[in-house]
């Protein structure tokens, strides 16, 4: 098939949208305004398609106008004040970096949060060359995360809409919750912030009626009514008050924990931080004892279960009754 001599070199597809939006914002920049067929001629491209990226830019947040004209022509530009907004720049390595993160972000599949990004990584690709465009986009191909288990938050939408309102004006709100195989209860709620563990999002925040922090699991939310009261954040607020000293989430009463794993695994053990008050002990055949004062039990047996032959609970004793129980209805199912 013959190649038509414009389209000969031509950026790969996945790129072609984000040069285009490049020439059209440094169209726009240098003039008043351009029309629909100056852009379609200047850069080589149909109406139909200047006309997708206009719609493209202001759903980025660039303040594009139109106007008719006396000829009876409709110009397209910039509102005046556009150009006097100091630009931000990012060197090369800031935007690898940037790159690098939205790849971790895959958990806000089906978000709002998700729209976001992709507005500001469209408005960063507008601003820069083609080449260059295409050098961050094989860049964010060097680093590829894998997910297990990944939530897509499409169903819980409309919430999470409203959740960044009232997050972001701090506006109080009526949450309807269902906890894991419980009717739904309705709560008065400040939220304070949005908690992100194992790639699941939680809302924290103060329950009036209950008189004291809560978390939910945003799946497990109904629905979230918007009122019209504002509140403040405690100045002494912190997200640390919301977990306390737990391995994971669950806030419950500590205990001084001792767990042996075996040289097999005690490598994987050193090369993380997985408490603040760990202590580890070195054994002389290659084993530690790992030692941390932590609330949560089921969390805690959950991430114990993973090392299974390598690991043995010493303290305390009902940490340990717990894990064994565990292993023995296992055995006795199979």
């Amino acid at each position: 098939m013959k190649v038509p001599a414009g389209k000969r070199g031509k950026p790969a597809k996945k790129y072609s949208q984000a040069a285009r939006l490049h020439d059209v914002i440094r169209i726009l920049r240098a003039r008043f305004g351009a029309t629909v067929d100056e852009l379609a001629e200047e850069c080589q491209v149909t109406r139909r398609t200047v006309y997708r990226d206009l719609k493209a830019l202001e759903e980025a947040g660039y303040p594009l106008t139109s106007e008719l004209q006396p000829d009876g022509r409709v110009l397209h530009s910039f509102m005046p004040e556009f150009k006097e907004f100091l630009p931000v720049t990012f060197s090369l390595h800031e935007l690898m970096t940037l790159y690098f993160c939205r790849g971790q972000l895959a958990f806000l599949q089906g978000t709002p949060f998700q729209d976001d990004l992709e507005a500001i990584f469209a408005r960063i690709r507008s601003n820069l060359s083609p080449r260059n465009v295409a050098h961050l986009e094989r860049l964010a191909q060097a680093a590829a995360p894998r997910f297990q288990g990944l939530r897509d938050y499409q169903s819980q939408r409309a919430v999470l809409e409203t959740l960044r309102e009232t997050l972001l004006r701090q506006f109080r709100c009526r949450v309807r919750y269902a906890p894991a195989r419980r009717a739904a209860e309705e709560y008065l709620f400040d939220p304070y912030t949005l908690l992100f563990f194992k790639d699941s999002l939680y809302l924290a925040g103060w329950a009036h009626n209950r008189n004291d922090y809560r978390l939910f699991l945003v799946d497990r939310i109904r629905s979230v009514e918007l009122l019209d009261q504002r509140f403040e954040v405690p100045d002494d607020f912190s997200a640390a008050d919301l977990t306390g000293s737990a391995f994971g989430l669950i806030n419950e009463e500590p205990m001084r924990i001792r767990v042996h794993f075996s040289a097999e695994v005690a490598y994987l053990i050193r090369e993380r931080t997985w408490h603040p008050s760990q202590q580890i002990s070195e054994e002389p055949d290659g084993a530690l004892v790992l030692s941390f004062e932590a609330g949560g039990e089921k969390e805690i047996l959950s991430w114990l279960y993973s090392y299974i032959p390598h690991v043995e609970v010493l303290a305390p004793a009902s940490l340990r009754a717990a894990f064994r129980a565990a292993l023995q209805q296992v055995l006795f199912f199979h």
